[in-house]
């Protein structure tokens, strides 16, 4: 029997819709429009580089026009609908979803603990219980407030002392949670008074965090690899997954090949309906906009690749001699099409958005009109950052990389 297939246009359309990309209706204002969009797409990734602004903000306002940086807090420290913690990386995690951690809490616990055996011999695993005992009678604290007087380690977890290693620890295996984040420095607290009570003693089964774990991250890719499915939280195991899906083929799940940027096929599974979803799911905004080097639709790098054909690497670790493009360059999204990318950096606290350099993917022009999208975007980005005005350097247009 011959499998369905799925045309790129369409696997992109999908694909966009389900990563918050291509609005359905009207934003919904405030925080229930801002925690339903989280919802949807699962994680928001966290990330320290603030070239324009952080990893989230920018996530968050490439999918809601009227996004600030401060309607985010709430959510996370009063209202307590989202969490922090991992999924490939540190993010943002609505609440509900809290009781699916337990497993990774678990298989952290021991991972962790062996991999630390040089901290543990460095007094690590003595300061569990202090640092526990601490914050259960003190409150909250951030790491450089525990450990003052130790001495420092070098490798492995950075240049951490034992109480701060035994900080993250007792975070990644839940005993923790954190509070708040003063400027970005993580504020630690007990899990108990982090969590509310109605999702915190929820005990999921093994199999059933296995089972949405699958089920969640294929709904919000619309069609995947088993590895794909893995890597989405990076709370189940690759076998894990693919028996999830061997599982299920037939009985809720098919085979679809679904059509590359370069004209190729390749076998993933989805949705019975997921033709039908395709061409319902509504075509991605004309307006041109920015996304974060992490945003969600391009953190698996070699998928965005294969569905939009754009080779896309972070320079933050290669040396400056070396890089093709810039120290933090965001990509550039218009319709479904990836057609540039863009060096641009804040210059100081309220100072300008300073736009070094655009480079269009080939094949790309920027004449009048698109040109005029780009500045509006960048006049948004500017606002949402905090900038002041928006500067373009001298030779900032340059020409497509081979």
């Amino acid at each position: 029997m011959t499998r369905p297939t799925l045309s790129n246009p369409l696997a992109r359309r999908l694909f966009l819709a389900h990563q918050g990309l291509s609005p359905t209706g009207p934003e919904v204002p405030g925080k229930a429009g801002l925690l339903a969009l989280i919802e949807a797409l699962g994680f928001v990734q966290v990330d320290s580089i603030n070239t324009v602004e952080r990893a989230h903000h920018m996530i968050l306002s490439a999918r809601r026009q009227r996004y600030r940086p401060q309607h985010l807090a709430p959510l996370l420290e009063r209202d307590r609908t989202l969490f922090e913690h991992w999924t490939h990386d540190a993010a943002v995690i609505p609440t509900a979803f809290f009781p699916y951690w337990r497993l990774r809490f678990a298989r952290d616990r021991v991972r962790l603990f062996e991999r630390l055996g040089k901290w543990r011999r460095g007094g690590f695993e003595e300061r569990l219980d202090l640092v526990l005992d601490h914050i259960r009678e003190h409150g909250p604290v951030k790491a450089r407030e525990v450990g003052t007087d130790e001495p420092r380690s070098s490798g492995g977890w950075w240049d951490w002392h034992p109480s701060k290693t035994a900080l993250e620890y007792l975070w990644r295996c839940g005993a923790l949670a954190i509070t708040r984040r003063d400027g970005f420095q993580k504020v630690f607290d007990l899990t108990e008074r982090v969590i509310p009570e109605t999702v915190r003693l929820a005990e999921p089964s093994e199999a059933e965090v296995i089972d949405w774990a699958c089920t969640s991250a294929l709904d919000r890719l619309g069609f995947a690899t088993s590895g794909e499915i893995a890597a989405f939280w990076a709370a189940v195991t690759p076998e894990e997954a693919k028996a999830w899906c061997q599982a299920r083929l037939g009985h809720g799940l098919i085979e679809v090949d679904v059509e590359m940027h370069d004209g190729s096929f390749r076998r993933h599974v989805a949705r019975p309906d997921v033709q039908e979803a395709a061409e319902a799911a509504p075509e991605p905004p004309g307006r041109l906009r920015v996304l974060s080097p992490f945003d969600p639709a391009l953190r698996d790098r070699q998928r965005a690749e294969r569905l939009f054909g754009f080779h896309y690497r972070i320079e933050v670790f290669v040396p400056a001699a070396r890089r093709r493009y810039g120290y933090y360059v965001f990509p550039l999204l218009e319709r479904d099409r990836l057609v540039g990318r863009i060096d641009m950096k804040r210059d100081g606290a309220g100072g300008p958005l300073v736009v070094q350099a655009l480079w269009p993917e080939r094949g790309v022009r920027f004449g009048k009109a698109r040109t005029a999208r780009l500045e509006t975007e960048l006049a948004r980005v500017a606002r949402v950052s905090g900038c002041v005005a928006l500067t373009f350097e001298d030779g900032w247009r340059r020409d497509p990389l081979g």
